[in-house]
């Protein structure tokens, strides 16, 4: 995952990719690499059920997959520097961060993670409902870690944190992305459905009518009809969602609140 980096003065948290190393620069170079890349052939970029492994990418392929995206975002992120000391900013930040990695991790369709200023969010390698399901359960299990999260912060006097959860499935491209020869490269998706993960996540707990998860109606068609009892339709951001916790978790909730 590489290192964090931390800018508590604006709630940014950015993960480095690796370390950079002075080298010097030359146009040319830059000509020869980029007449390399988009020379390469379109036959290079395949439909692929499931995800490939890392080492079937080069920097001259692609594969477009199917994933489920679910993304994570606090809520209100800009007033914590105001209320608290950068030490206690830095340990509700780290507790927040490393517990939703940790419930991410417990799936065992779980493929990349990736963290994004105040967000978290992950890509999972889902080929039948039965796996879009598992994910809507992750999701279950971050909403009830937050609850947990919040019973220990406000006893220590912390600000509770409130998020918003997002959760789509589409067909990203999956590639290496990087500067070539320097060991400096990252496995990125391209499409829409980060994007839309990401944009659900903001609808999440934004209004008074917004509840925690949203998701689309492609996942919705895709989950079991108890988790889709757990939903209902929201007009105004024309997507599903609701408040859905994990109910093992929960018990721990009630009797510690």
């Amino acid at each position: 995952m590489g290192t964090i980096l931390q800018m508590y003065g604006k709630q940014r948290i950015f993960k480095k990719i690796m370390k950079a190393i002075y080298t010097t620069y030359n146009y040319r170079d830059s000509l020869s690499r980029i007449n390399e890349t988009i020379n390469t052939s379109d036959n290079d970029y395949k439909e692929h059920s499931g995800i490939p492994s890392e080492d079937k990418l080069t920097f001259k392929n692609g594969f477009y997959v199917g994933i489920t995206v679910l993304f994570v975002d606090i809520r209100g992120s800009k007033d914590l520097s105001s209320k608290h000391t950068r030490p206690v900013l830095a340990k509700i930040y780290r507790s927040y961060i490393s517990e939703v990695l940790a419930v991410m991790k417990g799936n065992t369709t779980i493929n990349d993670i990736y963290i994004e200023g105040d967000g978290v969010w992950a890509v999972f390698n889902t080929t039948t409902n039965e796996d879009v399901n598992s994910v809507f359960s992750t999701a279950a299990q971050i909403s009830s870690l937050i609850d947990i999260l919040n019973i220990k912060l406000k006893k220590k006097k912390y600000s509770e944190l409130k998020v918003g959860i997002g959760l789509e499935d589409g067909e990203s491209l999956y590639m290496k992305a990087g500067y070539k020869g320097h060991s400096i490269n990252e496995i990125v998706w391209i499409g829409k459905v980060v994007g839309e993960a990401a944009k659900l996540s903001d609808y999440g707990n934004r209004e008074y009518d917004d509840e925690e998860l949203m998701l689309s109606q492609k996942v919705y068609d895709m989950l079991n009809d108890h988790n889709k009892d757990l939903l209902h339709w929201n007009t105004n951001r024309n997507c599903y969602h609701g408040y859905v916790i994990n109910t093992n978790m929960n018990k721990w909730v009630k009797e510690n609140s």
